[in-house]
């Protein structure tokens, strides 16, 4: 099995890149508004095609728990709620700003944080490899399809949260 392929370490990458982006948005070095755009579309094709491509089919492997998977697709749009009020935000590196990427980084951490503790090592633990390669080359179609779609643009962060 490719390394690439097991769902379970795409997501990892994923969650690391978005730790990047975060030190990157909080530094004045950086071009915050340019790892924010990267963040809105990362965040958004990484939710989406968690919840249409994995999500359901961990629910039916036992060791994978079902209500941390619920609560995994609460966060998400949480996560979504709080980077549209960061999007909203005219002026990159204003209080306001600051204030509410903070709040968006609290969210995704902890989101990232129990995702890890609970249903990617359940996944790791009680999904067999080939079907773990079998999620992870759909949860990145989807993730691809989504990225092509300007998935992080306000106009589709909107509508995804207002569901």
């Amino acid at each position: 099995m490719a390394v690439e392929q097991d769902v379970v370490a795409v997501i990892l990458k994923d969650h690391r890149r978005m730790e990047d982006l975060f030190r990157r948005m909080r530094s004045v070095e950086a071009d915050r508004a340019a790892a924010l755009r990267e963040f809105a579309a990362l965040l958004i094709a990484h939710g989406e095609a968690e919840e249409t491509e994995v999500y359901g089919a961990l629910k039916r492997f036992k060791g994978v728990d079902d209500e941390e998977v619920e609560h995994g697709s609460e966060e998400h749009a949480e996560g979504n709620e709080a980077l549209l009020a960061l999007l909203e935000v005219s002026e990159v590196g204003s209080d306001e700003w600051d204030e509410r990427l903070e709040e968006l980084a609290k969210a995704v951490s902890h989101h990232i944080d129990e995702e890890e503790r609970t249903i990617l090592n359940g996944a790791r633990e009680s999904v067999p490899d080939d079907r773990r390669a079998e999620l992870g080359a759909a949860f990145l179609r989807e993730r691809e399809r989504q990225l092509d779609s300007d998935c992080g643009s306000i106009e589709n962060v909107r509508a995804v949260v207002r569901g």
